[in-house]
């Protein structure tokens, strides 16, 4: 066996990988942070989401956020989903990608770069424009049920006794991505939605159905189910 291309391919792979995981590393993770206030006490759900710059070599300058809506079980069939997505004034899917950054410029008064979001600590409040858009499904097996929930009077669609609590986020550590697995390697992404509403795992068509039962207006034709679910 000749061993002579051995060291310069061994090389070349190297620079390979080392490269595709600068391509596709995060920017940053946050973890979304939703509570509610029920006749029950409080409730809450949260999930870890990336987000992830454009570093490639086609100049699209398009960033992406990969995670799962959060699902809040507020008990007795009872449910509240804050959506990847935010109203602007028709439905907005890239604000994800810099809902934490806008949250800690708003908490600090200041801007923080993009490139530096790694480095934050600490929760910060969500408020105001920056909640993304929630709903609850009456059947959590039908897309048809959702109506969407205002976050200053969620009483009309849950029932009395519920308030929206504090919605937070906080940028977490990026691991040893791709092998961030969990514990010392870095929390990975957080997935369950689809389990949550199985009906995800059908056509896209249930995800615009909830969509459109909760009266959101997508202005320019969407991909809905990202609305729920990003990969």
């Amino acid at each position: 066996m000749n061993f002579k291309w051995f060291g310069p391919l061994a090389l070349l792979a190297a620079l390979v990988i080392g490269d595709q995981i600068r391509i596709n590393r995060p920017g940053h993770k946050y973890r979304l942070t939703v509570t509610v206030e029920t006749p029950d006490g409080s409730k809450s759900a949260s999930g870890v989401l990336a987000v992830h710059p454009d570093r490639g070599y086609s100049r699209g300058g398009h960033t992406r956020t990969k995670g799962d809506a959060i699902f809040v079980d507020l008990g007795a069939g009872k449910n509240l989903v804050a959506l990847l997505a935010h109203l602007d004034p028709a439905l907005d899917l890239d604000g994800m990608n810099y809902l934490a950054l806008r949250a800690y410029n708003a908490a600090r008064g200041s801007r923080v770069p993009f490139s530096a979001m790694s480095g934050m600590s600490g929760a910060v409040p969500v408020q105001g424009a920056l909640v993304p858009v929630l709903v609850s499904f009456a059947d959590v097996n039908d897309p048809a049920t959702a109506r969407r929930v205002m976050p200053d009077h969620p009483e009309a669609v849950l029932g009395p006794g519920f308030h929206l609590g504090p919605i937070a986020v906080e940028v977490v550590p990026n691991g040893l991505w791709p092998l961030d697995f969990g514990g010392w390697l870095g929390e990975p992404v957080t997935r369950g939605i689809v389990a949550r509403l199985p009906w995800l795992k059908g056509s896209d068509d249930a995800a615009a159905t909830a969509l459109k039962a909760a009266g959101l207006q997508t202005g320019e034709p969407i991909d809905a189910k990202q609305a729920f679910t990003r990969n």
